[in-house]
């Protein structure tokens, strides 16, 4: 069956095959598009029989547009919308047919759009479907047009809806959280009703993230079906699975409806974000490696080896100068660091996080002759350099409030309130958005900066925008993500040797659509090695490990106080992408030359770690044993990461078994001796030497010549 998009004018139906899958919809008599199938491959003519009206009763009288493509509000549908809006006359209802369809072309991957009329108001949806077919994915967003010349009003805009086949059984897989423990998986069986993930925020968030999976609760990491989605949005958004009383299940996803309008011009459009789909017949696992795939190979913006960083930030706090920074500097180039960082502290009266945010000079007092005396000493030194911003948010005791005190998002009678001593800049403000382009330029015009930390600590509050159209203001959510991808793009367009970290107080802004701009993102505030192996566990299910800046810190860490040894956190770290983030200055010579023996190992496995498959070995989590593989390419170079939580009773641990070896070649595992071949390694496993508590282990598997 070729890999494209189909359509069959006698039967009315669309069809897009991909490697894993088919996806079909029609047009059925009433001029509606209404969802067949998706699943394993089947042909135009296995699904044509779907493509029928249905009824209960008079008060379940179009049960087909309970399985409707893109479900508008209006008529006689009760289930989530995906578009409601409310015409210049009052009317909120919306009555559409199909109107035609293109196909094309582009970059050698085929898009279908499907342009759906109201029958009465110049209101016109475009359903937009770009095919991945070598990953199995479906790229879906939405244009929705004013072909005429009084303003509608989008009160809600999804970007698409996923209609999921019957199970006995669903279960809706996704991540919750919070500061400092983010990503934690969780699942829930689908009952008759609605289960919304969201954010309100105004960022992407870490008590959710906008990601999911359905499977008929037998899914496992390595086996069954699992159909998933993750929509590319940055601002508030909106997952809702419903399940109705007939057995309909249905995910709609995008921009959160929550105290959200947007004022639809006459000529104008608006575009809803992305919101990838895809079926995978190999469970969890497959699921994830087709997400990663798809983010090296569409979504960032560039694909180079991620640098082992020092991040300056636990070692100095808010007191940084240049005696400081130079003596880490030195400290982290004989540990084989390659970019040095320095966080907050260098610039305004910016000692406490009480003061200085938004005055973005360099402080005189902390770096005498300026940046560029550091910056130099740090190439000298065979590192490049990098710098922590964060352009959003602004302290009330600083120079730039004092000028500006009406660029805060406020209400005129309510109090600002102040999270972290903080408040938000209006970005979309053209004058705002002009002084975080220009102060940006001009540092890294000044100086040679190869490397931004860019984070945001502070959610949304009192939301109203200072001379902004009073019947507008609720398009604060939406215009603060769009201009943030403006100032993104147009800095990466300006500095394209730049290289961009997405943080949100950790992990509050990771999603695929920052990810079109970042390089990578910091997942979480919490460096405790242990935790991070569940919130790296949770980033893994959608995020690829390139993307996931990972640190070792000190021992005890300050968030459980727990004990670790130096090897425990370099292998959790190694695990993504690696980052040194302690007081190297109070560090031995010792413990100096420890460090630089494993950022060494780090770099002759990386490019299995950042570009190979992912695959989470997952039978001894119930011995406390979290296990990782890292396989290469073409299957002959593999790397191991697993850790012990507590041994009990003093039992051995059973053998690990391996994936993704080719089971006819023989193997070497790096420092023990034998050969095992790929049959063994995976069907018998292998023995893990783990013992204790807080142990571990990295072994290289490679296919003996």
């Amino acid at each position: 069956m070729k890999l494209a998009i189909h359509f069959d004018e006698k039967l009315r139906i669309f069809a897009i095959h991909t490697q894993h899958c088919s996806y079909l919809f029609g047009v059925n008599d009433k001029g509606k598009l209404q969802h067949l199938y998706w699943g394993p491959q089947v042909s135009i003519e296995d699904a044509a029989p779907l493509l029928r009206a249905s009824s209960h009763s008079s008060f379940d009288a179009e049960l087909d547009r309970e399985a409707e493509e893109y479900s508008f509000w209006g008529g006689v549908s009760y289930t989530e919308p995906s578009l409601k809006v409310r015409m210049p006359d009052g009317v909120r209802d919306l009555d559409v047919d199909y109107a035609g369809h293109t196909v094309s072309k582009q970059d050698g991957k085929e898009t279908l759009t499907i342009s759906l009329k109201d029958k009465v108001y110049p209101l016109e949806t475009v359903l937009v479907y770009r095919v991945i077919p070598e990953h199995g994915l479906i790229e879906r967003h939405t244009v929705i047009r004013n072909t005429g010349q009084q303003e509608i009003i989008l009160e809600n805009m999804q970007s698409a809806a996923w209609s999921l086949p019957y199970l006995p059984e669903t279960r809706m897989t996704h991540v919750t959280g919070k500061w400092s423990g983010e990503f934690q998986l969780r699942s829930t069986f689908l009952t008759e009703g609605k289960k919304v993930i969201e954010s309100r925020r105004g960022f992407t968030d870490s008590h959710a993230n906008p990601w999911f999976a359905v499977d008929d609760g037998k899914a496992t990491e390595d086996a069954g079906q699992v159909w998933f989605g993750a929509l590319a949005w940055s601002g508030n958004w909106k997952i809702t699975a419903e399940k109705t009383a007939f057995n309909h299940v249905r995910v709609t996803g995008g921009i959160n409806d929550f105290d959200n309008e947007w004022v639809l011009g006459g000529g104008e459009s608006f575009q809803t974000p992305v919101f990838v789909g895809g079926y995978s017949p190999g469970g969890f696992g497959g699921m994830s490696r087709q997400l990663h795939r798809y983010q090296y190979d569409y979504v960032l913006p560039r694909s180079e080896t991620r640098k082992v960083l020092y991040n300056s930030w636990e070692a100095t706090y808010f007191d940084v100068n240049v005696k400081d920074q130079m003596a880490l500097a030195e400290r982290a180039a004989k540990a084989g660091v390659e970019l040095f960082v320095v966080d907050d502290g260098w610039f305004g009266a910016r000692n406490h996080d009480r003061a200085g945010l938004g005055d973005w000079q360099v402080n005189k007092e902390k770096f005498p002759n300026g940046l560029n005396q550091l910056i130099g000493r740090v190439h000298e030194l065979g590192m490049e350099f990098g710098l922590w911003v964060e352009p959003e948010s602004v302290n009330p005791d600083s120079d730039l409030y004092r000028a500006h005190p009406d660029w805060v998002y406020h209400f005129e009678t309510r109090e600002r309130t102040e999270l972290r001593n903080q408040l938000l800049l209006n970005i979309s403000k053209p004058e705002v958005k002009a002084y975080i382009l220009q102060f940006m330029t001009e540092l890294l015009e000044e100086h040679e900066i190869k490397f931004i930390k860019w984070d945001m600590n502070r959610t949304i509050s009192e939301p109203g925008m200072k001379d902004h159209p009073l019947n507008r203001q609720k398009e604060i959510w939406v215009r603060h993500a769009l201009t943030l991808y403006e100032i993104w793009d147009e800095l990466r367009r300006r500095f394209p040797q730049v290289e961009f970290e997405t943080c949100a107080g950790g992990g509050s802004r990771i999603d695929l659509g920052i990810f079109r701009y970042a390089d990578q993102s910091w997942p979480s505030d919490n460096t405790d090695p242990f935790d991070r192996l569940s919130i790296q566990k949770g980033f893994s299910y959608t995020y690829a490990p390139r993307m996931m800046t990972c640190w070792v810190t000190e021992s005890p860490t300050g968030m459980n106080k727990r004990r670790v040894s130096l090897k425990y956190r370099f292998h959790s770290a190694m695990t993504g992408t690696l980052g040194i983030g302690s007081n190297l200055n109070g560090w031995s010579d010792e413990q100096i030359a420890e460090t630089a023996s494993y950022v060494e190992q780090y770099k002759q496995i990386r490019h299995l770690v950042q570009f190979g498959d992912q695959y989470r070995l997952s039978s001894l989590e119930d011995k406390g044993v979290t296990a990782i593989q890292y396989a290469g390419g073409d299957g002959s170079d593999h790397v191991l990461f697993a850790f012990l939580h507590s041994q009990k009773l003093g039992e051995p641990l059973p053998r690990l078994r391996l994936k993704s070896l080719k089971p006819e070649k023989t193997y070497a595992i790096e420092g023990l001796s034998g050969l095992w071949s790929g049959r063994a390694l995976m069907n018998i496993g292998i023995e893990l030497p783990l013992r204790g508590d807080f142990d571990s282990l990295m072994y290289r598997i490679r296919e003996s010549i």
